[in-house]
């Protein structure tokens, strides 16, 4: 059965939109989505469906709203497509990991869109735009770029959210164990 990655963007962030990860594995569950696993407070969901792809992050939003009451932005990956995606970073082989980030885009943008995206938004910041992720590296952090979720999402279109490095690799070491049967 294949293999999804659903993140959700602003859950458990200051005391806002909180959604207890067991909250988050009833609702999937209760969706039909199988094995429901959550990683970290921050909305971070691997779950197995026969279920199309086109429409799970929209269901699974709806989802929370209604149970929680609040809106969540929902973007929902391939499992497989975190290797690729990993293997496939323009910045990890000669930047340190805490420098590094991944903004998911729930649909891969025109390129038109993306040629007009402006390098010198976030002086010191770089990005590259992979299908529907895009590559960041932040050498002075995340926290102070102008390379926000938001503003991507106003360029690019779509629903985004953003991960860490770290968080990358723990969501498809996951994947990983689940398709090798563990």
């Amino acid at each position: 059965m294949p293999i999804f990655v659903a993140m959700l963007r602003g859950v458990n962030v200051g005391g806002r939109h909180r959604l207890p990860m067991a909250e988050l594995r009833s609702i999937a569950s209760e969706l039909g989505l199988a094995a429901p696993e959550t990683y970290i407070q921050s909305g971070n969901l691997i779950f197995s469906t026969e279920r199309p792809p086109n429409d799970l992050g929209a269901t699974l939003a709806a989802a929370i709203s209604t149970r929680m009451g609040f809106a969540v932005p929902v973007v929902v990956v391939a499992g497989g497509a975190l290797a690729d995606l990993i293997r496939e970073n323009p910045y990890v082989a000669s930047c340190p990991a805490e420098t590094l980030h991944v903004t998911f885009l729930s649909i891969a943008p025109q390129s038109q869109r993306v040629a007009a995206l402006d390098p010198a938004r976030s002086p010191g910041d770089r990005f590259v735009v992979q299908g529907a992720a895009v590559h960041l590296h932040c050498p002075a952090g995340f926290r102070d770029t102008r390379l926000t979720v938001d503003w991507f999402e106003r360029q690019l279109g779509g629903t985004a959210t953003c991960r860490n490095w770290n968080t990358v690799l723990a969501l498809a070491n996951l994947v990983a164990a689940r398709e090798a049967g563990g």
